[in-house]
């Protein structure tokens, strides 16, 4: 009888280690594998080719992705034929920053954003400074879940005046930065883009319709650095200053400075006559200090004066608005009245020391463009 009672409880002990272990490994799956734990969003910008294939039209590479394959951004996945977001409500990076970080210079000075980032992106910069979470699969990095809602409840909450987009490449979490981006404009909150550019034209276009500023990474201005260096191509990234430019939207670009890759005075030159041209003579243009990160360790930092040097060459070429970064350079740093050069906005790194203008217009009655309320 004591054989059969213990031969029950042997069995019921195995049942429930099983049962526990089986509970244990879902969870943890489900952690690691957002269509498991049930946060995948359809892809809004992709075609279904036949044969269970699809296309990613979200980005100039136009991923085409069997059954179960990742797009080059590695959030973006075939299943069962239809195109996913692995990253929808995912941040892996949340934080409260001053606008002047990202840099936007002419917009809301000294207010502060809600930043968020997800995993991924569709580059492969070598100076990628996030390149811990730009450069990882959603999987291989810890994130919580937020959705479009509790961003904005926070964003709010905290007193932000503005929710940026940012770290990362927000293009590759599109549907979750577009439906944040809807909601937060409902509630009169204000939203900014931080992205390299490597975006199609008609999701760009919807973007633009919600959010009020887009910061540029332009990070050359010839193609053999996007190829060598970034990953990508240049023309797709002209293309969408110009479209951002169309469409109304405040533009400001950043130019990070790598000492023997595009530092060259006559592409920089050329480049500020595009834009001037292009974009028009009063598009901010940022020039920032290079220093060794990820896999461009062996260079050095961009020697100080180079980085003035490029902003004397923008400034000659008839562009009014063009500061330096990384240098710790207060008066460049600053924004003058065009004419008078009378200072109008003073900054000290990420902080805004003075504002000597009422709404972008100086004393004399020069306006400074940008969105300052």
């Amino acid at each position: 009888m004591w054989r059969k009672f213990f031969s029950i409880a042997i069995l019921l002990v195995i049942l429930t280690l099983s049962v526990s272990y089986i509970i244990k490994y879902h969870i943890f799956e489900s952690e690691l594998k957002p269509e498991i734990a049930g946060n995948l969003k359809e892809a809004e910008y992709y075609e279904k080719l036949g044969g269970g294939v699809v296309q990613c039209q979200l980005c100039p590479r136009f991923c085409v992705l069997n059954l179960g394959e990742t797009g080059i951004c590695r959030v973006r996945k075939n299943i069962k034929g239809k195109l996913y977001s692995l990253v929808y409500g995912q941040p892996v990076s949340i934080h409260l920053d001053p606008i002047e970080k990202k840099p936007l210079f002419h917009f809301l000075p000294g207010s502060t954003a809600y930043s968020v980032a997800t995993a991924g992106c569709n580059l492969r910069c070598l100076y990628c400074q996030n390149w811990e979470i730009s450069q990882a699969f959603p999987e291989d990095v810890q994130s919580v879940e937020k959705t479009p809602q509790q961003l904005v409840e926070e964003a709010l909450n905290f007193g932000a005046e503005s929710i940026a987009y940012t770290y990362t490449e927000p293009t590759v979490f599109f549907e979750y930065m577009l439906e944040t981006a809807k909601l937060a404009k409902q509630k009169g909150l204000k939203n900014v883009v931080i992205s390299a550019g490597y975006i199609n034209p008609e999701p760009l276009k919807e973007l633009c319709q919600y959010v009020d500023a887009i910061k540029i990474d332009l990070k050359a201005f010839n193609n053999g650095f996007y190829k060598k260096i970034v990953g990508g191509e240049l023309e797709p990234v002209l293309n969408t200053l110009k479209t951002i430019k169309e469409q109304g939207v405040w533009l400001e670009i950043v130019y990070l400075v790598i000492p023997g890759e595009n530092d060259d005075p006559e592409e920089i030159r050329q480049m500020s006559q595009w834009i001037k041209k292009n974009l028009g003579e009063d598009v901010p243009l940022h020039f920032s200090r290079f220093h060794p990160m990820y896999k461009l360790i062996n260079l050095p930092p961009t020697p100080e004066q180079t980085v003035r040097d490029l902003r004397k060459i923008a400034l000659e070429q008839g562009l009014k608005y063009v500061y330096t970064g990384n240098l710790g350079d207060w008066q460049t740093e600053s924004t003058y009245c065009p004419g008078s050069q009378e200072m109008a906005i003073e900054r000290k790194g990420y902080f805004v020391t003075q504002i000597n203008f009422n709404q972008g217009l100086c004393a004399n009655g020069e306006q400074i463009p940008g969105i300052w309320k």
